[in-house]
């Protein structure tokens, strides 16, 4: 019998309990760590899997995603559709993503968009204005894990392997640091303040 997603994500380790930063600046009881899912290649082809045969219909020329874990992600999903991957890194400013590296998007060429965690949308949404402002069309944004009560509305169709319901709360609000459990910053990217 085949693994659920969420089988996968607890047989390697990823699904963590404790008091978390996340990098929207939120804290949470539960950590999805895309990180130690991704490093099992099997897994990581089931994930993208599922991703490319809910797209392999929607004309997909490129599949685009953000650095770090949207590269593997990214790829593979790619590889899957038989066309190109590409990400996106952090502008200069750090406050939008930008293709480098000679990656290119042709006008009105069509772009799937991938990534690991869903929770707030805004590394998705940096990726999708980065698409815009080359000429490409977007068909739609694919994610391993949604984290949130509600669907994002990102204006294309919209495609989670996995979805989830965990409670996030501002650190002001948090239950967690009112208790004194010791916050942990999971993951390497920099959380907002």
């Amino acid at each position: 019998m085949a693994d659920t997603v969420e089988q996968m994500f607890e047989k390697s380790g990823a699904l963590l309990k404790g008091h978390f930063l996340l990098t929207s600046g939120l804290h949470s009881s539960v950590y999805w760590e895309k990180a130690l899912v991704i490093q099992y290649p099997e897994y990581t082809e089931k994930l993208c899997r599922m991703i490319a045969d809910h797209y392999k219909k929607s004309g997909v020329q490129v599949v685009a995603g953000p650095t770090t874990p949207g590269i593997i992600l990214s790829y593979e999903t790619a590889r899957q559709l038989g066309v190109r991957s590409i990400f996106a890194e952090r502008d200069e400013s750090g406050s939008g993503r930008v293709f480098r590296r000679g990656f290119h998007i042709s006008l009105g060429e069509k772009v799937l968009i991938v990534d690991d965690i869903l929770t707030t949308g805004g590394s998705i949404n940096e990726v999708i204005a980065a698409v815009k402002k080359l000429g490409g069309i977007v068909v739609g944004v694919g994610v391993l894990v949604l984290r949130a009560a509600q669907e994002p509305d990102f204006a294309v169709p919209f495609y989670a392997c996995h979805r989830t319901e965990v409670v996030t709360y501002r650190p002001e609000q948090c239950p967690l640091c009112a208790k004194g459990i010791p916050l942990v910053k999971p993951g390497s990217s920099k959380a907002k303040a």
